[in-house]
């Protein structure tokens, strides 16, 4: 045949990719970023409240080996520990401008019984703030009372 006779037609190019629906890895890129976003969260509270209860739990160690300080410099030791580990574990907003009888109930929401409103941890309120206390205070009850509420936050969930 002649190149004169075959009746070609000329290249056809395909129609523009549109835009819809996405490929696949957009689809799974979709899912996988919140997912990725929402475990390197997660891990970070986990770590913040795993090392603020382990760092504690050593000062609690130093505050209640150290026989320089006297049972006032204890409870406000005391009373500083737990006020920057409740906010270091939980929410800012909620804990830092708690006080008085709000910051007790706060406490007792991690120990069995009301031991912070109802009994020796009642001194955490604002006792640390008189000068001259009226009475001896029972140190090591505190300090156990401090350990097991700084225990009940190590197994609570961020």
């Amino acid at each position: 045949m002649q190149p004169q006779q075959l009746q070609l037609r000329d290249i056809h190019l395909p129609d523009a990719v549109g835009w819809w629906p996405p490929a696949i890895g957009w689809w799974i890129l979709a899912i996988v970023m919140p997912l990725l976003c929402w475990l390197i969260i997660w891990v970070y509270k986990w770590i913040t409240r795993r090392t603020a209860t382990k760092t504690a739990k050593k000062l609690l160690v130093k505050i209640k080996s150290d026989s320089d300080l006297t049972d006032e410099q204890k409870l406000i030791a005391l009373s500083t520990l737990i006020r920057r580990v409740a906010i270091s574990i939980s929410p800012r907003k909620e804990v830092a401008s708690l006080t008085g009888q709000a910051w007790l109930t706060y406490l007792d929401r991690s120990v069995k019984e009301s031991a912070f409103s109802q009994g020796i941890g009642q001194c955490f309120a604002d006792r640390h703030y008189q000068k001259n206390t009226a009475t001896h205070l029972n140190m090591p009850e505190l300090i156990k009372l401090c350990e097991d509420w700084l225990s009940a936050q190590k197994n609570n969930t961020p």
